[in-house]
């Protein structure tokens, strides 16, 4: 089987992004990320900042906003996750290509030439990691961790009802933190 699409989940901090890039940059394929959310509020109207937040949040969070009920029963949230469903959809049957995050390893789970992905790392790991890329200062980045990997997780659970980050889900998990960035890359290359 040849796997012409990538879906890479991952942890905050664990280097999922950049594992992306680099991938579809070593396959010589496109990689979805900031595009995905671009697309995404560009079809529903939304702000890209919004779509942004929106996106790896859930009812409980801290966008309640994003969740309000329209007139006719439906929330914003719903919305936009059937325009995030469509386009990757749409980008996985239009050629191959890489898929950052947006519940994508459950959208295309029926999709047999997919390879989903799960990057995950140490809490250590990825602390130093946030400091170091993204210059993270205002927040504890043992905190911000937390945080951010809880939203993520419950916006897939309300989503999809599967726990985000388990091995069974996925057909690949690496450990970033002991792996390194490029060895994840070298892998995930070799299985296409």
């Amino acid at each position: 089987m040849k796997n012409r699409v990538i879906t890479i989940s991952r942890e905050f901090g664990s280097g999922g992004r950049t594992i992306g890039k680099k991938t579809a940059e070593a396959l010589g394929i496109p990689c979805y990320d900031q595009e995905l959310i671009q697309k995404i509020a560009a079809e529903s109207g939304f702000h890209e900042s919004y779509v942004q937040d929106a996106a790896e949040d859930s009812t409980g969070g801290f966008l309640a906003s994003a969740f309000a009920h329209h007139p006719q029963g439906h929330s914003n949230a719903d919305d936009l996750w059937k325009i995030q469903y469509k386009i990757i959809t749409e980008l996985a049957q239009k050629g191959p290509c890489v898929i950052v995050g947006r519940c994508a390893d459950y959208i295309l789970r029926d999709t047999a030439d997919c390879l989903r992905v799960f990057i995950h790392a140490d809490p250590a790991f990825r602390a130093a990691r946030i400091v170091r890329v993204y210059g993270e200062r205002e927040e504890s980045p043992q905190q911000r961790i937390r945080d951010k990997d809880k939203r993520r997780a419950a916006y897939h659970r309300f989503y999809t009802d599967m726990k985000w980050g388990h091995a069974q889900n996925y057909d690949l998990t690496l450990n970033s933190g002991t792996l390194g960035i490029d060895r994840c890359v070298q892998l995930i290359t070799q299985l296409y």
